[in-house]
């Protein structure tokens, strides 16, 4: 199995005498997870520790959270996009440089160049897998994606999957247009922390109905990116502003229930 390894992300804390660094590596190789294979990419925190003085200008300061190197992340992609999608990709660049290993990797059908995703089993079969992997190296696990990814997440672990908690970005609570189609039935069997993170203008997710769906959930929080659609594209503010905003929350979220019991 080959391994291959892109060039680290260096970002600098700046110290009393000297700094501490976090090299963000990402790891690229393949699970052979008894469907096939697909790609799987791991954002991994590395502190290192450095005599030279950190530039302010160059380098952006991160605050790393005690206990933040046992938690982990799962992220499934979007129908639409694979594993490497801005998006996700941004999203686990942001939290490793926070200290949290995230996890992406592709479903079967992206993987093999389809556009049309697989049924659910075998949705849920390939994110159990990869899962189960990550598990083996991450002792707090966290799973979710993007609306899809999170989708599959949330019905594995509906199905006795054990995690510490759940993470949506842009939870497709009805396909647009279509609001009485909710898929929000097995929400109910979870039992874990869940976080939705969803625009105001997000076409899969009417508010009022993502609102009553929250309030019937006892532990599951609901952030809102006002003006932003499916995709988190917000009017008036740049990409990179709501990816630190998407980043920050998520970090809130997983620290606040890193000690729970996975369900």
């Amino acid at each position: 199995m080959g391994i291959l390894y892109e060039k680290p992300i260096v970002l600098f804390r700046p110290l009393t005498l000297c700094c501490w660094f976090i090299v963000v590596m990402r790891r690229m190789n393949k699970l052979n997870w008894g469907g096939g294979e697909v790609s799987i990419a791991w954002h991994r925190p590395v502190l290192q520790s450095s005599q030279r003085q950190a530039d302010p200008e160059r380098h952006r300061s991160v605050e790393v959270s005690d206990g933040a190197s046992d938690i982990g992340l799962v992220l499934g992609h979007g129908a639409g996009y694979g594993m490497n999608a801005r998006l996700l990709v941004g999203v686990a660049e942001a939290l490793a440089s926070r200290g949290i290993t995230v996890v992406r990797f592709n479903f079967p059908y992206t993987e093999a160049g389809r556009k049309s995703p697989d049924p659910r089993h075998r949705l849920e079969e390939c994110y159990r897998a990869v899962a189960a992997e990550a598990s083996r190296q991450i002792p707090r696990l966290f799973l979710g994606g993007k609306s899809l990814g999170g989708r599959i997440a949330s019905h594995i672990v509906a199905d006795g999957f054990p995690a510490a908690g759940l993470v949506f970005l842009g939870y497709p609570l009805h396909p647009p247009g279509q609001p009485e189609r909710l898929r929000d039935g097995h929400l109910a069997l979870i039992s874990v922390p869940m976080l939705f993170l969803q625009g105001t203008r997000d076409a899969y997710a009417t508010p009022h109905l993502l609102h009553r769906t929250i309030e019937s959930l006892p532990r599951a929080e609901l952030y809102e990116v006002e003006g932003g659609d499916h995709s988190f594209r917000t009017p008036g503010r740049s990409p990179s502003d709501v990816l630190d905003d998407l980043a920050d929350r998520i970090l809130r979220f997983l620290l606040k229930h890193m000690g729970d019991s996975g369900g």
